[in-house]
């Protein structure tokens, strides 16, 4: 990384969620971990002062960068120029068509998706980046450790909600390793993770129809101290869950990712 002193005066945003990770060994372990090859359309969500962009553009050369907060975007911009070809779109992450921007790159190539992400927006993105799953690679994000441990939770667990079964279901989740308050500037109150996401093949996923996969998940875990048979009385009745091979006096923990696949493919689209 370029010694040259990066412009940067503003103070982190707390409105806008931000923490600028700081810490040399964490960033090298990122980029480690991301190790992106000739040829990869990188896109980072919310760079901040460029801790992971800058070593990003050493290894890659070029990047593209989704920044929101506008006071960022020229000291980014300025400092960019001794590490290599910077884009960036200024706009909100979850207006930005990710489909559209792997088109914009060329040919049919996937893009491949790094951030370290606000922590009050980290839930949407992720919703976000699901609705684009096929024109994504990976994605190597930093997010709440909480948040991770949900991501990659599974039956039994407390934490095993909504999100876990969504990301699963579309996903490979890894988490890969805790980051310590310290890492950051402002340091946050709570402990960090990165975990990779790995989009799973089209033909693997089996979800007839997503929008009652998510209408089964999202009722399911609405109230979880219910059983099938009542948080799902919207959408059917017990004889339907237990056609499927499900138990209608389970809670929703208590039901693995491919039982949920199995009950909303078993019901007619919502």
């Amino acid at each position: 990384m370029s010694t040259r002193s990066h412009p940067f005066t503003e103070p982190a945003k707390k409105h806008l969620g931000q923490h600028f990770l700081h810490e040399r060994r964490i960033i090298d372990k990122i980029v480690q971990a991301v190790d992106p090859k000739p040829g990869d359309r990188l896109v980072e969500i919310g760079p901040g002062q460029g801790a992971i962009t800058f070593p990003l553009l050493d290894r890659h050369g070029e990047l593209t960068v989704i920044e929101f907060d506008r006071d960022l975007i020229f000291p980014l911009t300025e400092a960019a120029r001794a590490h290599g070809t910077l884009e960036v779109i200024h706009r909100d992450v979850l207006t930005v068509d990710f489909t559209a921007l792997a088109h914009n790159f060329g040919g049919q190539g996937q893009i491949r998706l790094v951030g370290n992400l606000p922590y009050n927006l980290s839930s949407p993105i992720l919703f976000h980046a699901l609705d684009h799953a096929a024109a994504i690679r990976d994605m190597h994000f930093m997010l709440q450790k909480e948040v991770v441990d949900r991501m990659a939770a599974g039956p039994g667990s407390k934490v095993y909600g909504r999100l876990g079964v969504m990301l699963q279901a579309y996903c490979h989740v890894t988490p890969l390793f805790d980051v310590p308050p310290g890492a950051f500037r402002p340091p946050p109150k709570v402990d960090s993770a990165v975990v990779r996401l790995v989009p799973r093949a089209p033909e693997t996923i089996g979800v007839d129809d997503p929008a009652t996969f998510s209408a089964v998940v999202r009722d399911a875990f609405g109230q979880r101290r219910k059983t099938l048979r009542n948080a799902l009385s919207k959408l059917c009745d017990a004889a339907a869950i237990e056609a499927a091979g499900v138990r209608p006096d389970a809670r929703a923990e208590q039901i693995a990712v491919q039982d949920f696949v199995r009950l909303a493919n078993s019901l007619k689209p919502s």
